[in-house]
Parts: C-alpha cells; sequence; structure tokens
C-alpha cells in the first residue's frame, strides 16, 4: 500500500506558499512521488535520501527524519501509521537538522 501524505501542518503549508512557483512545483511533484511508492521504496529512494534527525524529536517524542525536496530544498517529515506528516520546509539544508 503506498504511503499515504498529510500536508495539514500550518507552519508547512505557510512555508510553502512563501515559496517561488518552481520551489513550489517541486513540492508538488515530491508529495505526488511519495504518494505513489511504498514505504521500503520512499527508505531507498536515493533522490528523496530518507533521514533520521539526531539532534531533536517531535513534540509527542516521535522520531522526525528530513528528506530531500530539490537541490536546494529539504522536509521535515514524520511517520505516524500509513501517513508522512510534512512539518516543515528549509531552504537551507542544515536548518533541517
Amino acid at each position: 500500500m503506498p504511503a499515504r501524505v498529510d500536508l495539514n501542518n500550518p507552519e508547512f503549508q505557510h512555508q510553502w506558499l512563501a515559496l517561488d512557483k518552481e520551489g513550489q512545483l517541486a513540492v508538488l511533484q515530491c508529495v505526488k512521488k511519495i504518494s505513489s511508492l511504498e514505504w521500503q521504496a520512499i527508505y531507498r529512494d536515493k533522490g528523496l535520501r530518507w533521514e533520521p534527525i539526531q539532534s531533536r524529536a517531535a513534540s509527542d517524542g516521535s522520531r522526525l527524519y528530513a528528506i530531500r525536496i530539490s537541490g536546494k530544498i529539504r522536509a521535515v517529515v514524520k511517520r505516524t501509521g500509513d501517513y508522512i506528516q510534512f512539518l516543515s520546509l528549509h531552504a537551507d539544508h542544515d536548518s533541517a537538522y
């Protein structure tokens, strides 16, 4: 079963809408790609580069991950059941960690 995508986080939505058109489209393409993949394929995908964030955790204590949206943008996400929740976007890759 492909992963389900949750884009309802207000911080993520604000950051997404603040991107230029190219950045917004990159996020949309990434979301479309993720929603077509099984979880194991997401973890292995070389383009997404699914990486755990060691330096912090979500407010509920769950683990956070960084994925690559484009050469310029990374997203902080977490997995909740079958859902990948997008929490924030970062133009500076290091700020995602």
